[in-house]
């Protein structure tokens, strides 16, 4: 096709769109894919990796208006969500790029047609392959978004002639047994969340970690942990009131978007927020459009708004002035992980951080999320990255509590707060007492700290309650000293240790 008949269908000239900004790392980015495409002009797969919020769409948007000017070749955009569909072809239009969306409402395409660039959900796409009312023979470049899912495999039968960009944040492949190296012949990776932190285009993360025991856990299928074992404990009432003591010590009155493993999770969360009094919505995969266009619009309008969800948010989702990211789940997945905070991750003028709460251990798991990370290595060896992973048991058998700063601030008379079960159990052992005793010099320790540090009954009855998450940590530990002990043994134990301290506080001011 001559290129004055291909501006005209693109309708723009031959240079950049006025108004749609391309920093220096995107054109670079930009120039090495296309000498990557120059360098094979046969059959060739690419895959591009830059974090969530680097601006993937804007990088593939411009690459497909460069390609079909320098071409004269079709492109066909590739996404795994209705949603991912509208906003693609929205930033084509920026782009200037004229471009056709194949829904369920598209039974055939015209051949020839006006069409330069298409934009399809996979399922859609390869229905339309299936029965053969529609073909890509004259598509040129397919671009993969979101490329570590691999429901894009089935449609690489049908095209076999052109060039493959799959662009993703995490070149780990969302089934476990699949390698993305199988799939794409090189990697290209792009600038790191740390260096895009300094440069000012990404916020900067202040995580927070709250302990939380995950051996309940179990692994499903999928390589992650199942909703059913997550909501058992997730739902349960000491994970709801951590869930909240959390988002009132580092979330309060910030837009705030809380991640769940399980619509009755979501929807438990919803409840408790409520009946504390505070402006909370809840979505998942069953709210309607209309609904959902409803709540996020609430979201993105209410300056404090509470948003509880499942999946449905973690890709195709931008609320730039989401401040609080809290994950009220576990996950397996380093994919997920990544999507999950960068929902958080946008700059503005006036903001330059924001907060993640993390409530399933997934830091120590996975690292800081601006922490670095070895993409080429994961992309060429998935399974020894994998094996790599910290174990829930791994991470609680090494995990050390420290008391918060704020709380250590409220003991100022206590000369130590410091309480090593493990060395405290070896001794007992060795003395040849019960193990029970270490248990008792805890809470002795805990009985003499809220007294020191307390003139009367109320007041120690606080401090004793700002302990929780300490006593929680020491008695998972004494658990794990002994041989065998069930999940429902240590949390009796909790409780009763939390009973006895305040009876004995009671008891001491007495007197």
């Amino acid at each position: 096709m001559q290129l004055h008949l291909i501006l005209n269908v693109l309708g723009l000239q031959n240079k950049e769109k006025e108004g749609k900004q391309l920093y220096d790392y995107q054109r670079g980015a930009i120039d090495e894919i296309f000498k990557r495409f120059e360098n094979h002009a046969a059959r060739y797969t690419l895959l591009y990796q830059l974090p969530t919020g680097g601006g993937k769409t804007v990088i593939f948007s411009e690459i497909t208006r460069r390609y079909i000017l320098s071409t004269g070749k079709k492109v066909l955009i590739l996404t795994h969500r209705v949603e991912l569909c509208g906003q693609t072809s929205q930033m084509l239009h920026e782009f200037g790029v004229r471009n056709k969306v194949i829904d369920s409402k598209v039974k055939a395409i015209t051949v020839p047609n006006e069409y330069m660039c298409f934009v399809a959900m996979v399922e859609t796409l390869n229905n339309r392959l299936r029965d053969k009312i529609l073909n890509l023979d004259d598509i040129g470049l397919m671009i993969v978004d979101e490329a570590h899912y691999n429901s894009f495999g089935k449609l690489f039968r049908f095209y076999e002639k052109g060039i493959v960009l799959g662009v993703t944040a995490t070149p780990l492949s969302s089934t476990v047994h699949i390698r993305m190296k199988d799939t794409y012949d090189e990697l290209i990776v792009g600038e790191s969340i740390s260096s895009l932190i300094e440069k000012g285009f990404l916020a900067r993360a202040n995580m927070y970690h709250f302990r939380v025991g995950l051996t309940s856990l179990k692994v499903g299928a999928t390589g992650d942990y199942t909703v059913s074992s997550s909501e058992r404990l997730y739902n349960n009432h000491a994970m709801q009131d951590k869930l909240l003591s959390a988002y009132k010590e580092k979330c309060l009155g910030k837009k705030t978007l809380i991640f769940n493993n399980g619509v009755a999770t979501s929807q438990y969360v919803y409840a408790t927020f409520q009946e504390a009094g505070f402006a909370i919505k809840h979505l998942d995969h069953t709210c309607s459009p209309s609904e959902r266009k409803e709540i996020l619009q609430w979201f993105r309008e209410k300056p404090d708004a509470i948003l509880t969800s499942v999946s449905i948010l973690t890709t195709g989702f931008d609320e730039p002035t989401v401040e609080c990211i809290i994950l009220n789940r576990a996950t397996k997945s380093l994919t997920l992980y990544f999507q999950m905070i960068g929902r958080g991750s946008r700059v503005l003028s006036n903001k330059s951080e924001f907060t993640v709460i993390d409530l399933g251990n997934n830091s120590y798991r996975f690292g800081l999320w601006e922490a670095s990370v070895d993409w080429a290595g994961i992309f060429k060896s998935p399974e020894l990255y994998l094996s790599t992973i910290r174990s829930d048991e791994e991470i609680e058998r090494n995990d050390k509590y420290e008391m918060p700063e704020e709380i250590r601030k409220m003991f100022p008379n206590s000369a130590s707060v410091d309480f090593d079960v493990k060395t405290e159990h070896r001794q007992a052992i060795s003395n040849r007492q019960r193990p029970k005793v270490v248990i008792e010099r805890s809470i002795e320790q805990h009985l003499r700290m809220c007294r020191e540090n307390s003139t009367k009954v109320d007041e120690a009855l606080i401090l004793a309650d700002m302990l929780k998450e300490e006593i929680e940590y020491r008695v998972s530990t004494y658990t794990r000293c002994l041989s065998k002990t069930s999940e429902s043994y240590v949390k009796w134990l909790q409780d009763d240790y939390i009973r006895k301290l305040k009876f004995l506080v009671i008891r001491t001011f007495n007197n």
